[in-house]
């Protein structure tokens, strides 16, 4: 089991050592994704899937074939936590970029939160930390297109940084625009304008794939962005300065291939 739920867990969250030898010898199967391609169905699980490497979002179809992704899964993050209570997924989750995701046992995971209170109180604070993240999705869908955007990458950024995988203020901008815009609401189209836009005002720098902000705190304040909806502790406190978990952890290392999921069960079909 890869240390990246270890480490995201213990922004939360006070881990013993007994307690983060236990998750990282945690049953999983991972297994490879390629962009585009559905990772879970929504409906009654016994598993979950945790994200080693990649992004993969939540999405909703709607009825005349837009999709609108909801939250993003970054390495680390456990999808779907409160199947751990209802053994049911809610929305179908799939890969933006290539990804790792382990396949873990719920039974196993409800058997850790039983025996070790800390796991137990971490898991419980990693769903309200995704809880309080989709009330703040929300609150940013109000909000103009560029600040929108602008909130996206502000996320993004933290996010990424708090698991080592982003320097002081830049990061490998992975998602395509098409992500962009189904992850804020807008058009293929608008996506472009609105990066020129805010590269023209100065506050971003993008050399695909790397997105610089040349003033992180001017970048903040354009984008109204309080990193305190994310419970990353010191990670997202101005000025961005480095991810501190709550008790060291070794560092984190993206699992090595394995074996792709498609190659077990036959041809992804292509997106219409």
């Amino acid at each position: 089991m890869s240390t990246a739920f270890v480490l995201r867990l213990q922004y939360t969250t006070l881990l013993s050592e007994r307690e983060r030898s236990a998750l990282e010898h945690l049953p999983s199967e991972p297994q490879l994704f390629a962009p585009r391609e559905n990772i879970a169905p929504p409906g009654e699980t016994d598993r979950l899937a945790l994200v080693l490497s990649g992004i993969a979002g939540r999405y909703k179809l709607h009825l005349n074939g837009n999709r609108r992704i909801v939250s993003l899964a970054l390495p680390g993050d456990l999808c779907d936590i409160q199947a751990l209570e209802t053994g049911l997924r809610g929305l179908p989750l799939r890969a933006l970029t290539p990804c790792t995701v382990a396949s873990l046992p719920r039974s196993a995971l409800t058997g850790l939160a039983a025996e070790h209170p800390g796991i137990a109180r971490a898991l419980w604070r990693l769903a309200l930390a995704e809880l309080s993240t989709a009330r703040e999705w929300l609150v940013n869908d109000s909000r103009p297109a560029e600040k929108r955007m602008a909130h996206l990458l502000c996320e993004l950024l933290v996010r990424l940084r708090a698991m080592g995988l982003a320097g002081e203020s830049s990061f490998e901008l992975k998602l395509s625009q098409v992500d962009l815009a189904e992850a804020i609401g807008i058009s293929f189209v608008h996506v472009n304008r609105i990066l020129q836009s805010l590269r023209s005002s100065a506050l971003i720098e993008l050399n695909r794939p790397v997105l610089s902000v040349p003033d992180v705190a001017r970048l903040r304040a354009f984008a109204e962005f309080d990193p305190t909806y994310l419970q990353l502790g010191g990670a997202g406190n101005p000025p961005l300065g480095p991810a501190q978990p709550r008790q060291p952890a070794p560092n984190w290392e993206p699992m090595p291939p394995l074996r792709r999921a498609a190659d077990e069960r036959g041809p992804v079909a292509t997106p219409s």
